[in-house]
């Protein structure tokens, strides 16, 4: 079985090797780091980038909101079914709020719903802030992307309608005010993946019992990327394809450095690209980590899959999770 599996495996493998667009998609990049500008939604900016690139396998990581600016992660090709692995890094913003003014939907486009006097000082800001640093729950807005009876909360919220949302566990590592001028605070928040900013806003304001509203918000990081290598929204429209991989891509190694990594040979790479869980030497890699915590690779270093590492009769398995296509052998269903 295992010759008959690394014969079928090795076409696809070579194919790998001499194309660079076989893994995650065009030109080999599995992601693109874009700068969104504000003004366009995060929808937007795929089918942007759908239509430069001539793929329809796009997909973001992590929404921001039309009027938000900031890095958005896209995921190219067959990448996209790994999202989740992206998806779970710490986020990085910095924005300004508004005191003085509460919406009923915590930023300044939402209707006013209330305006209070904002007589309160740089200092009582300052420690308001740090109240929010640790873990905390969080009640979810209603212009939120979450879903309540299979419809998003911002859709019900458009047509006036309110649903009680269940608080949720957040974390704040970081919620630093960098000045404090004419009622408007500028401050930078390093956050667990799912918290809104836009409801920090709004409780530091209930917090100061003046009330605050989010005016701009950018995010600058999502763990381990940031907007070094980001090319702006706009630029899409305007440069060729491998340019815009050239400027702005990550090749999926580059994308998945962050994960620990097994080297297998040929045989145990060709069962992979089965389905099935090997037996291998583990290492120092912890095992049962979760279903994508550990990266495949063959023995040029080429990536076949993502999975853990499970105990089973006696030994460890690699047992994959998402096995990329180039990695499973032709004609498999």
């Amino acid at each position: 079985m295992r010759a008959r599996a690394l014969g079928a495996v090795a076409p696809q493998v070579e194919r790998y090797r001499r194309d660079p667009s076989q893994p995650g998609g065009p030109l080999g990049a599995a992601l693109l780091a874009l700068d969104k500008p504000p003004g366009i939604s995060s929808h937007g900016v795929v089918l942007r980038v759908r239509r430069a690139l001539r793929l329809r396998a796009v997909g973001h990581l992590g929404t921001l909101d039309p009027n938000a600016s900031g890095l958005l992660l896209c995921a190219l090709g067959p990448c996209t079914r790994a999202a989740q692995v992206w998806q779970g890094g710490d986020k990085t913003y910095r924005g300004t709020l508004v005191l003085g003014v509460v919406t009923d939907s915590q930023d300044l486009w939402g209707r006013v719903l209330e305006r209070r006097p904002a007589a309160v000082d740089e200092h009582a800001v300052r420690a308001a802030a740090a109240e929010f640093v640790g873990e905390r729950q969080q009640v979810p807005p209603m212009v939120s992307a979450l879903r309540r009876g299979g419809r998003r909360l911002y859709e019900l919220a458009r047509r006036g309608q309110e649903v009680e949302r269940a608080p949720r566990g957040v974390r704040v590592d970081r919620f630093e005010v960098e000045s404090v001028e004419a009622g408007r605070v500028t401050f930078t928040v390093r956050c667990s993946p799912g918290t809104y900013v836009r409801t920090l806003a709004h409780d530091l304001g209930q917090a100061l019992g003046c009330g605050a509203a989010l005016e701009s918000l950018r995010r600058l990081r999502s763990e381990p990327f940031g907007l070094e290598r980001a090319l702006a929204g706009d630029e899409l429209l305007r440069l060729p394809a491998a340019e815009i991989v050239a400027r702005c891509g990550y090749t999926l190694r580059e994308s998945l450095a962050h994960l620990p990594a097994l080297d297998l040979g040929r045989d145990s790479i060709a069962e992979i690209g089965l389905g099935a869980a090997p037996a291998v030497e583990a290492g120092a890699l912890a095992l049962g980590a979760g279903p994508l915590s550990v990266v495949f690779r063959g023995p040029d270093g080429w990536i076949a899959a993502l999975g853990e590492l499970v105990p089973g009769d006696g030994r460890v398995l690699a047992r994959p999770h998402l096995v990329f296509p180039w990695a499973v052998r032709e004609g498999r269903a």
